[in-house]
C-alpha cells in the first residue's frame, strides 16, 4: 500500500519507519522542512528512539520511506493516510485544534475516492465524527463512507520503546461506519505485528471497538486513569510522610494482592500525554470531579516539593544555590512537555533562592535558551532538588556537590548512603532520622 503519515514528530516519524519496514511504501509529510531533510538524509531528527537510527537509514536508503513538505500531494498518491499531528490544550483546558485543523486542510486537498483516513492523535470524544468528517468532506468534495472512509485509531506507545510498543498492545480502531472500520482492521494488520499477551482475554492484535466514539473515549479513559491514580499516591505520600509511615512499603504491600495497583508519589506528572489528556476528558465532561481534582493535585507537587526543601533548609532559601537536576519530562527522553522543571523553578524563584538546572541530554546554551542558569556536577550549590530520572543521576553523592546541605529526591532514585552529613528527603516518605 502507498501511505502518507502526516507529522513526523516522536510517535510519527517510527510510525512512518514501521509501516516502511513492513513493505508497504510510505510518505512522510511534515510543515518542518528541516526535519523532511534531515529524515531524506537518513538522519533521525531526535534522540532517545531505540532502534530509530538503523531502521531509518535502512528503509531511506531501499526507496520505502521519502519525506515531503507537501501533505496534499503526498495524499493524493496514497491508499492510507494516518495522521499524528499534535493537539495542545491552553491554560484553561481548552482543545487547541490549529495545528491538526491545518493539517486536515491539506489532507481534504489531495483526498482521492477510495482513501482510508486514520487519526492517531488523541482527541476528545466525538471530534473524528463532528469535526474531521465535515471537514474532510468540505475541503475534498467527497463523501465520507461513500468515497472514502474515516476511522479514529489511537496511539498507543512511550517514546523511546515505540517499536517494541506496537508489538505489545492491541491496536485499537474505531470507524464511522463497519466498511470503515473493515478497512482500518486490513490495514493495521498488514502494517503491525504483535507480540503473544496471553494475559488478555482475547487475542492481541487489532481490536474493533466499533465506534470512532469509543476509541477516542478508550484513549482518554487508560491514560486519565494513570493521572488520577498518580494523584492518588501524591495525596497518600504526603500524608505518609506526615504521620511517618514510608509509603514506598504500604504501596508493596497494597499491590501485592491482584486488586491494587497503586502508582508512585512523585515530584511532578509530565509529557505530552498524562497532563494533557485528562483536560481533553474534561471538556466532554466536565463535571467529572474525581478527574478534576486528580490533575489539581499532581499539579501541586512541583510546589509541595519545594516546601519540603524549604522546611529541610530551615524555613528560608533566600540567597541559597539551589540545583534542579533534570529538565526533561522524564528519564532517558529529551523532552520539556509540560515537564516539572517549569513549576519547580518557577516556586524557588518565589522562594527566594538562586535557582540552576542541569541535565544530561541538554547543553548548557539549550538549558540558558529556556532561561536557566546552567549547572554542571561538580559546582557548589546549598541544595539539590532531583527532578528527572536519568540514569546519569544514580550514582550521585555529596561529593558531586560541594556544600550541599539538603537534598530533595522527587524520584526515588538516589541512595541516601551516598549523601552521609546531609538532610535528605523522598518526595512520599517520611524523613529518616539518623
Amino acid at each position: 500500500m502507498r501511505i502518507t503519515v502526516v507529522g513526523l514528530g516522536k510517535i510519527g516519524l517510527p510510525l512512518s519507519v514501521q509501516f516502511a519496514r513492513r513493505g508497504h511504501r510510505v510518505f512522510g509529510a511534515d510543515a518542518s522542512a528541516v526535519t523532511v531533510a534531515k529524515v531524506n538524509a537518513g538522519e533521525a531528527p531526535f534522540p532517545g528512539e531505540d532502534h530509530l537510527p538503523e531502521y531509518l537509514r535502512a528503509v531511506v536508503r531501499s526507496g520505502d520511506l521519502r519525506a515531503t513538505t507537501d501533505t496534499a500531494e503526498a495524499v493524493s498518491h496514497s491508499d492510507v493516510v494516518v495522521v499524528v499531528v499534535p493537539l495542545f490544550v491552553d491554560d484553561e483546558a481548552r482543545p487547541d485544534f490549529g495545528w491538526l485543523d491545518s493539517a486536515t486542510d491539506d489532507i481534504a486537498r489531495g483526498l482521492r475516492p477510495g482513501t482510508l483516513v486514520s487519526y492517531e492523535t488523541t482527541l476528545p470524544v466525538g471530534t473524528t465524527r463532528d469535526r474531521w468528517k465535515p471537514r474532510l468532506e468540505a475541503g475534498s468534495g467527497l463523501v465520507e463512507g461513500v468515497d472514502f472512509h474515516l476511522v479514529f485509531s489511537p496511539e498507543r506507545v512511550l517514546t523511546g520503546r515505540v517499536f517494541a510498543d506496537l508489538r505489545k498492545y492491541p491496536k485499537l480502531i474505531g470507524g464511522l461506519s463497519p466498511q470503515g472500520a473493515a478497512r482500518a482492521v486490513e490495514f493495521y494488520e498488514s502494517a503491525l505485528q504483535f507480540d503473544e499477551r496471553p494475559d488478555l482475554d482475547r487475542p492481541n492484535g487489532v481490536w474493533n471497538l466499533g465506534s470512532a466514539e469509543a476509541a477516542e473515549m478508550a484513549k482518554l479513559a487508560e491514560t486519565t486513569y494513570r493521572d488520577v491514580n498518580i494523584g492518588l499516591a501524591n495525596q497518600f505520600g504526603a500524608f505518609a510522610a506526615r504521620v511517618g509511615i514510608d509509603v514506598y512499603e504500604v504501596i508493596e504491600a497494597s499491590n501485592s494482592q491482584p486488586y491494587s495497583h497503586i502508582h508512585r508519589p512523585g515530584i511532578a506528572v509530565g509529557g505530552h500525554c498524562i497532563p494533557v489528556y485528562p483536560r481533553l476528558y474534561l471538556w466532554n465532561d466536565p463535571e467529572a470531579t474525581v478527574v478534576r481534582a486528580a490533575r489539581e493535585a499532581n499539579a501541586a507537587m512541583p510546589s509541595y516539593t519545594v516546601g519540603l526543601a524549604v522546611g529541610a533548609a530551615g524555613g528560608d532559601l533566600t540567597g541559597q544555590r539551589v540545583a534542579v537536576l533534570g529538565a526533561s519530562y522524564r528519564g532517558g527522553v529529551k523532552e520539556t512537555a509540560f515537564s516539572g522543571v517549569f513549576a519547580t523553578v518557577d516556586a524557588l524563584r518565589e522562594a527566594g533562592a538562586d535557582v540552576v538546572v542541569h541535565d544530561p541530554l541538554y547543553t548548557r546554551e539549550e538549558l540558558a535558551g529556556f532561561g536557566w542558569a546552567p549547572y554542571s556536577i561538580g559546582d557548589a550549590a546549598h541544595v539539590v532538588i532531583l527532578q528527572a530520572d536519568h540514569a546519569e543521576y544514580r550514582d550521585l553523592s555529596a561529593r558531586d556537590v560541594p556544600g550541599v546541605r539538603v537534598v530533595v529526591d522527587g524520584r526515588r532514585i538516589l541512595d541516601r548512603a551516598r549523601f552521609e552529613g546531609v538532610r535528605f528527603l523522598v518526595v512520599g516518605q517520611a524523613e529518616r532520622v539518623g
